[in-house]
């Protein structure tokens, strides 16, 4: 199996990238008008993986990187309450990683939410990452992960981060330890986070994929490729019937702005081709902004 390491260098420019860009979101986004929430949000047939979820979840790795993110800084006691009051909003949908080191929060918040009525997200990493990650073997990595988290089971087990159009190749025993993880219901669907394109194109047409997770907004900030070559990418996905996630929405912090906001949602909503999305929401107004928008662009 092809083990890529991260360097060094791309470890820190990678990691002060994406904290940057968060911090962006933290510091600016409150300047910015929110929209208070009046209703909550709906729920969505996720392609044809037989699941539905809440049309928002809840992205735990903002600025996610080396076991950390901006939810876990927020600590135990206010990711659980932000959690809750996402929950009480209709967000029932955790995206989680072990990249992240989210596991142990979204248990925590589990203790005040009922598992039933929630669908959790995880991904793997299938290649190091220099300094402070080592691959395990996948059983390793379930166990654990079903242990940090308390569950008994998975509604969608991705493998994270695809970088380039031979995963499918490359990562086979983790594909098969995956299929086999499903045939026991211990997984409900599985598939890939893409952050290529050549990843996503495979992605969006092999058939062992149910759910792919891709980043789309209409600036084609922090993407894998133009908007426009990315929708068609997604329109293919859909088409083939996965369940297309959408994911660095406002662009990793570059679209923050009310107007950018607005039309990244419209952009992402209205094309059809997005059954829902990830959004790194990090406060209760920023909940509330983004249930009001999301909501009235969808029943628009």
């Amino acid at each position: 199996m092809n083990m890529k390491k991260t360097t060094r260098r791309e470890f820190i420019q990678t990691g002060a990238a994406a904290l940057a860009g968060f911090a962006t979101v933290s510091a600016g986004i409150t300047g910015y008008g929110f929209a208070p929430s009046v209703n909550g949000i709906d729920k969505v047939k996720l392609g044809k993986t037989g699941l539905t979820v809440s049309r928002v979840a809840l992205g735990t790795g903002s600025g996610g990187w080396a076991k950390a993110s901006n939810q876990t800084r927020l600590g135990m006691k206010k990711f659980v309450e932000l959690s809750q009051y996402a929950y009480d909003k209709g967000i029932r949908f955790f995206d989680t990683a072990d990249m992240y080191g989210s596991h142990t929060y979204v248990r925590e918040a589990l203790k005040v939410i009922p598992r039933e009525n929630v669908s959790i997200l995880t991904k793997v990493m299938t290649y190091d990452q220099e300094g402070w990650y080592k691959t395990e073997p996948f059983q390793t990595s379930l166990d654990r992960f079903r242990k940090e988290i308390g569950t008994e089971y998975f509604d969608i087990f991705l493998l994270h981060c695809m970088t380039n159009g031979k995963w499918s190749t490359e990562y086979r025993l983790y594909m098969d330890a995956l299929s086999e993880a499903k045939q026991k219901g211990i997984v409900k669907s599985v598939g890939v986070s893409c952050h290529d394109l050549d990843a996503m194109i495979e992605a969006a047409n092999n058939p062992w994929v149910d759910v792919l997770l891709a980043r789309i907004n209409p600036r084609g900030a922090k993407m894998d490729g133009t908007p426009e070559k990315i929708m068609k990418v997604l329109e293919t996905a859909r088409l083939n019937g996965k369940g297309v996630i959408g994911m660095k929405v406002f662009g990793m912090g570059e679209l923050i702005k009310d107007d950018q906001r607005e039309e990244s949602l419209n952009y992402v909503i209205r094309s059809g081709n997005v059954h829902c999305m990830t959004l790194g929401l990090e406060s209760k107004e920023q909940v509330d902004d983004a249930v009001s928008r999301v909501m009235r662009i969808a029943n628009s």
